[in-house]
C-alpha cells in the first residue's frame, strides 16, 4: 500500500507530532504533503526517509492549491490518502476524489465542544467540516469524547473510528540520571518542586493560571513551561507582573526526538518535573497528561478524554481539578504533600502505547483500501 498523509503544517505541536510518531510504525509506504510551514516536524520526519512535499498555500482561501494538491495525488498513485487538520481535511479529501482516489481517511485530533483548532466553531466552519467529511470513507476520533461529539455535528456513527494517540512508552520511561542533568542544565535549584506544563502557548491552554497559582504557593515551587506559541510574551508579561518570572522557566518548542543542540528533548524535560499541570478547559485527548504519566508523573488536570475515557485505577496518580489559579494551587500543594512516588508508568499509559494505535489505525485502512493492502517494510524498519 501507498498513502499519503496531508497536513496543515508541519511546525511542533501534537498532531504534527503524533503523525511523525506513528509514520515511523506504520508498516506502509507513506509520503507525506504539508500545507503550509514545513517547520521541525517536516525536517524530523525527512530525517527519518519520509518524502516531504511543502504545498505552499498561501492561506485559507488559496485555491490554487487545489489542482497542485490533486496532481501530486495523481503522481504518486496512492492508494489512500490520509488528512490531518481541519484545513488539510477540506482540500484534502477534494483533492483525493479529483484525483480518483476513493479510500480516504482523516483523523480529527482537536475538535472540542466549542473549539476547533484552538478557534471558535462557527456555522460555517460546521457546514463545510461536514460537506467535506463526506467525501472519506471513515473519520478517525482520537478518543470515544471526540466520537461523541463528532456524532453530536451529525457525522454518521458507522463512519467514525476511535483510534487513540500512541507514546513511545520506552522514550518517556523515567531515568534519575537524566533528570540530574536535565535540572542542572536548566538552572533549577536542587530543592526546587518542579511544575511542569507542556502545550502550545495559546488562550486556550490557560497557562496564565498556573503562573498565578505559583504566587499562592511557597518560594521553592517552579513552573517549566514546554512549548511555544502566539501567547509566550504575554505569558512572559504576566509572569513579572505578578512576581513570580524569577521561578519561571519557558523553554520553547521541543521534539520528541533529542537534538542535544538545541537543548533537552521533551522526556528530559519531563523527567525534571515532579508533577504535570494542565488547566487546558477543552481537550480532544490530552496527550502531554499520557506522556507524563508515562515518566511516571502525578497529573493534574482540567481535561483529559484519554483518562477520562478509562477507569480510575488506571491512572491513580492523575486527579481532575475545578477552577482557576487557587484551586490549581491547593491541588499542586496536595499533590506534593502526597510525598514522592515510584516513577513507574501507569495502566493508563501503557493503554496508550505507539504499536497498539497503528495496530488500529491498519484495520482502519485495511477496510478503507481492502484490496492495497501488502506492507511495505518501511514502518516495521523504522520502528
Amino acid at each position: 500500500m501507498r498513502a499519503l498523509h496531508v497536513i496543515t503544517g508541519l511546525g511542533v505541536g501534537g498532531a504534527e507530532q503524533q503523525l511523525r510518531l506513528l509514520l515511523r510504525h506504520l508498516p506502509v509506504d507513506c509520503d507525506v504533503v504539508t500545507l503550509t510551514n514545513p517547520g521541525a516536524v517536516a525536517d524530523g520526519l525527512a530525517a527519518d526517509g519520509v518524502r516531504v512535499v511543502h504545498l505552499g498555500m498561501a492561506g485559507n482561501r488559496d485555491l490554487g492549491a487545489l489542482p497542485r494538491l490533486v496532481r501530486v495525488i495523481r503522481e504518486g498513485r496512492y492508494d489512500l490518502v490520509h488528512t490531518h487538520l481541519y484545513r488539510a481535511c477540506v482540500y484534502g479529501r477534494l483533492a483525493a476524489r479529483l484525483a480518483g482516489v476513493r479510500a480516504i481517511v482523516a483523523t480529527e485530533h482537536s475538535l472540542g465542544d466549542s473549539q476547533l483548532e484552538g478557534r471558535g466553531l462557527t456555522a460555517g466552519v460546521r457546514a463545510l467540516y461536514l460537506a467535506s467529511e463526506r467525501l472519506g470513507r471513515a473519520t478517525v476520533a482520537v478518543s470515544p469524547t471526540v466520537a461523541d461529539r463528532l456524532r453530536r455535528w451529525g457525522v454518521p456513527g458507522p463512519r467514525i473510528e476511535v483510534v487513540p494517540n500512541g507514546i513511545d512508552l520506552a522514550r518517556f520511561g523515567f531515568d534519575p540520571g537524566r533528570r540530574l542533568r536535565t535540572r542542572r542544565r536548566l538552572g533549577l535549584p536542587d530543592d526546587a518542586y518542579v511544575v511542569g506544563g507542556i502545550g502550545r502557548l495559546t488562550a486556550g491552554k490557560r497557562f496564565d493560571v498556573l503562573l498565578r497559582a505559583l504566587t499562592r504557593l511557597p518560594d521553592d515551587y517552579w513552573l517549566l513551561l514546554v512549548g511555544g506559541g502566539p501567547e509566550e510574551h504575554a505569558l512572559r508579561r504576566t509572569a513579572q507582573e505578578v512576581g513570580v518570572a524569577g521561578r519561571v522557566l519557558f523553554t520553547g518548542e521541543r521534539p520528541y526526538l533529542p537534538d542535544g543542540s538545541a537543548g533537552p528533548d521533551l522526556p528530559s524535560l519531563t523527567d525534571a518535573m515532579d508533577v504535570l499541570a494542565s488547566p487546558s478547559p477543552e481537550e480532544a485527548f490530552g496527550l502531554a497528561v499520557v506522556e507524563a504519566l508515562a515518566s511516571g508523573l502525578p497529573v493534574r488536570y482540567t481535561s483529559c478524554p484519554a483518562i477520562e475515557d478509562l477507569p480510575p485505577h488506571t491512572a491513580p496518580a492523575a486527579r481532575r481539578v475545578r477552577g482557576g489559579s487557587e484551586a490549581f494551587a491547593r491541588a499542586l500543594a496536595e499533590a506534593r504533600a502526597c510525598g514522592p512516588r515510584p516513577r513507574t508508568a501507569p495502566d493508563a499509559a501503557r493503554h496508550y502505547s505507539i504499536d497498539r494505535s497503528a495496530a488500529q489505525l491498519m484495520g482502519v485502512y485495511a477496510t478503507a483500501a481492502p484490496h492495497s493492502l501488502s506492507p511495505s517494510p518501511q514502518g516495521a524498519s523504522s520502528s
